[in-house]
């Protein structure tokens, strides 16, 4: 199997895995640079997976789907182009000969989804969309801290291995936002001078894995007593595992 980081807009990645016939796309804002790789290739799109419903990350759904008739299958509580498969918590795409689970993970949207498989190669591997990021988490746009804070329990979860396949490349913005969480995190600055040595050299810093973002990102380590007592130090208020996650949350929407 071959997995592609396909860069779109000005940080977007969408995901394309592909065992040298067939292939299967994640979060296509973009048809163009979709249909270029697979005519590069000489690939056919046997599927279309959709996390949540932004725009970047269903712009290309319709312009794909018509070109080569690749089934789409997206969140069930969203609105995405149809037509779709409707998927919740627990439901199975079999595709590539692989069978990727639908895990429910609200937060950034409110019918947001990830898609996960427990053998790939030898490795697990997740598709989360912008639900977990390298050294970050999305935002709130229709969640609630408890409900992020929830669906990263469940991705924490899975097992160490798991490579992690975010949507953006926000790892640098991210880790900086990190170290003023956790300065003398001796894992986060060496995994920050790692990435910072990778987009010096133009590669992604994508995928992560799960063991990785359990050292170093803030949004995972909110019950590390590091992380607790940075929250408090923002918010004198945060007092348990919601209002902490909640003030880390806040702390770097204003982060600069």
């Amino acid at each position: 199997m071959n997995l592609i980081p396909i860069p779109a807009f000005s940080d977007n990645y969408l995901w394309l895995l592909h065992d040298g016939q067939r292939a299967l796309i994640v979060d296509p804002g973009d048809a163009a640079p979709v249909l270029r790789v697979l005519q590069e290739n000489g690939l056919q799109l046997g599927s279309i997976l959709v996390t949540h419903h932004h725009p970047d990350h269903t712009g290309g759904v319709a312009e794909l789907h018509a070109a080569t008739g690749a089934p789409v299958h997206g969140p069930a509580r969203e609105a995405i182009p149809e037509p779709f498969q409707r998927l919740q918590d627990g439901d199975t795409v079999q595709t590539l000969g692989l069978d990727f689970q639908t895990i429910d993970v609200p937060g950034h949207t409110a019918g947001h989804i990830a898609f996960y498989t427990p053998e790939m190669d030898g490795r697990p591997l997740l598709f989360c969309g912008d639900t977990l990021f390298s050294g970050g988490c999305g935002r709130l746009f229709e969640g609630t801290p408890a409900q992020m804070l929830a669906s990263l329990d469940r991705l924490a979860a899975l097992p160490g291995n798991t490579r992690v396949c975010c949507t953006h490349e926000y790892t640098l913005g991210n880790l900086r936002f990190a170290l003023a969480v956790e300065p003398d995190n001796e894992e986060l600055i060496g995994y920050h001078a790692r990435c910072a040595a990778l987009r010096d050299q133009g590669r992604p810093t994508l995928p992560t894995s799960l063991a990785q973002e359990l050292l170093i990102n803030p949004f995972l380590r909110t019950r590390q007593a590091t992380v607790m007592e940075a929250a408090r130090r923002f918010d004198p208020a945060a007092h348990d595992d919601n209002t902490v996650f909640a003030a880390i949350r806040q702390w770097k929407n204003q982060f600069k």
